[in-house]
């Protein structure tokens, strides 16, 4: 199973989650966001990360243009769309994507045919904790499908059997917003791993 941790604020989180085994490091760039990190900060980060790990930009309300300036300049290597698009707004981005879903219902997780991420809905886009209701993906697809909300190292088991593509987490593994604990981050990344 495929491994992102996300709201990564400095390099030594990211570096460590890295060295860990994540397959993916998610950076928010969502000002309203206590894991929010600017543009400046995020490059320097990225700049020193080893080559084989994806890294991802987190965008909240923003244009095309706005979208693809920043990856372009970051060099980060997928755009995650964290608000309400069309999936013609996403093939319009010259930049990878992947859209989020924030989940009210069952019938939510059924938008976008292509990979995407699933996350429980709350006001704050994401990283709030909540979780998602398992029964949702009891009977779908879910190969594509990134899963989010309320995970972590001690709850993943019960993942097993659904057949994610992922899973994604951000204030399952902190100490505090913002700041990542390296033994949450190992046994998350050791027990998805095991899935």
């Amino acid at each position: 199973m495929h491994v992102k941790i996300c709201g990564l604020t400095n390099y030594d989180d990211a570096m460590y989650a890295a060295e860990a085994g994540a397959d993916a490091l998610g950076f928010v760039f969502y000002k309203n966001s206590p894991r929010y990190i600017d543009f400046e900060s995020c490059s320097k980060i990225i700049e020193k990360l080893p080559p084989f790990v994806t890294k991802v930009g987190l965008f909240v309300e923003s244009t095309k243009e706005q979208i693809e300036q920043s990856s372009r300049v970051i060099k980060i290597d997928i755009a995650q769309i964290h608000f309400d698009v069309t999936s013609n707004f996403l093939d319009s981005i010259e930049f990878k994507t992947l859209p989020v879903i924030r989940a009210k219902s069952a019938k939510d997780i059924e938008k976008f045919t292509n990979y995407k991420l699933v996350d429980a809905y709350c006001e704050s886009y994401g990283g709030s904790g909540k979780r998602l209701n398992l029964r949702w993906f009891k009977d779908i697809d879910c190969s594509k499908i990134t899963i989010a909300g309320g995970l972590k190292p001690e709850n993943l088991e019960q993942l097993r059997g659904f057949n994610f593509y992922g899973v994604d987490v951000s204030s399952g593994v902190e100490e505090f917003k913002g700041k990542k604990s390296f033994k949450k981050v190992k046994d998350f990344i050791d027990n998805a791993k095991s899935i």
